[in-house]
């Protein structure tokens, strides 16, 4: 068993395609097969189910991957902690931010790619995919609202963002300076999809889940995009809530939909990574690079005593 043969499984697992899987490791077919045979051969089972297409792990193969996974994962923190004593940035960081907050990072972050000295992928994920993606080793870390409390991951706060609400000129509320969102109808709310993470905080924040359900409405549109909801409220009637930094970015004219919260409310941004990842000069820097995209009253430490829980 070589290191070579773990890569080569845990491609086809990925791509669940010999020829694929062979152009992603940079090898020739018969040589990707041949190398995987031996191992099946070596360990006395089969990896692969051939017979099927797309082609699929066992059920022993699968637990070999995952294992294998783990191994390479292990293999590559002896160098990166090498690296790392030495204050040698180099190599890749896989990143994903969840859709709410990518819109004002990842513009910053895309415009230091050339002074970091290290090559950054972004990929957009929710919470849950980026946490899994994290655990089992095809993402280094991620950008997400927390606090997760997560066992196996570390949480690095990064800055504090209050919530706005967005109410509709054509609501009554809009008359009101401050909003109470305990004395907010839930029929006047519009909200995210359910796989957004910001979704969940509103919900706690205005207590809707406390709320009859008889009290709903029949027909209510859920969005996955903070700019579709302030349109939809723009439109019709109700509130909204959005984070500050969205709400920073509006123009003049929606800026007077804005109205603060009677009860102070913030959002935790943290990036995160497994228990066991050891490049913290990366990280700092990639830290850095969010801390100057954010204006520094969103560093204030003391705005976590006000955050909501996911």
């Amino acid at each position: 068993m070589n290191i070579q043969q773990l890569e080569y499984i845990i491609a086809v697992d990925q791509c669940r395609h010999f020829a694929r899987a062979a152009e992603v490791c940079c090898v020739t077919q018969p040589t990707l097969s041949m190398m995987i045979q031996k191992l099946e051969e070596e360990l006395g089972v089969k990896i692969f189910d051939r017979a099927k297409h797309p082609v699929e792990p066992t059920a022993i193969g699968k637990r070999i991957i995952d294992q294998a996974q783990i191994s390479l994962r292990h293999l590559h923190q002896i160098r990166e902690m090498v690296e790392s004593e030495q204050d040698v940035v180099k190599g890749s960081f896989h990143m994903g931010i969840i859709p709410t907050i990518a819109t004002y990072l990842v513009p910053a972050l895309l415009d230091k790619q050339h002074d970091i000295g290290f090559e950054l992928i972004l990929k957009e994920s929710t919470t849950n995919q980026l946490v899994d993606n994290i655990l089992n080793g095809t993402m280094d870390g991620g950008i997400l609202a927390g606090p997760l409390r997560h066992p196996a991951i570390t949480e690095y706060p990064v800055y504090y963002e209050k919530f706005y609400a967005y109410v509709s000129p054509h609501d009554e509320a809009h008359k009101k300076k401050v909003i109470d969102l305990n004395k907010v109808d839930i029929n006047d709310m519009w909200l995210l999809e359910n796989e957004h993470c910001l979704r969940g905080q509103i919900e706690r924040l205005c207590r809707l889940k406390k709320k009859s359900a008889a009290t709903a409405p029949a027909v209510k549109y859920e969005s996955g995009s903070i700019e579709t909801l302030i349109n939809v409220v723009d439109s019709n009637s109700g509130i909204t809530i959005i984070p500050e930094m969205h709400a920073m970015a509006l123009n003049e004219e929606k800026q007077e939909n804005l109205r603060t919260l009677q009860h102070t409310a913030v959002r935790e941004v943290c990036l995160i990574t497994g228990k066991d990842y050891v490049r913290k000069t990366m990280l700092q820097m990639i830290m850095e690079i969010v801390k100057n995209a954010v204006p520094k009253s969103m560093q204030d430490a003391s705005l976590k005593a006000y955050v909501v829980d996911l």
